[in-house]
């Protein structure tokens, strides 16, 4: 599976190895995906409009911490 993050992955959840979420991806810059931890609705329906936005209670995702892209989350690797 790909691991390219792009703004169409916005909205999407973040899961851990294990398969419990971790987060929610509420923005994309130039590749880097940034997740908020366990947001609220309205931060969710924004990030799948496009409209989430860098807050400080977001996260940039690194690279190579993904495990796989879905059309519907974002897998982390297990450390």
């Amino acid at each position: 599976m790909a691991t390219n993050i792009t703004e169409d992955d916005e909205g999407k959840s973040v899961v851990g190895a294990d398969g419990e979420q971790v987060g929610r991806v509420v923005n994309v810059e130039h590749g880097t995906a940034y997740v908020e931890a366990d947001p609220g609705l309205t931060d969710t329906i924004k990030a799948k409009l496009g409209w989430g936005d860098t807050s400080e209670d977001s996260y940039p995702l690194q690279e190579q911490s993904v495990e796989a892209v879905t059309d519907d989350e974002i897998k982390l690797k297990s450390f």
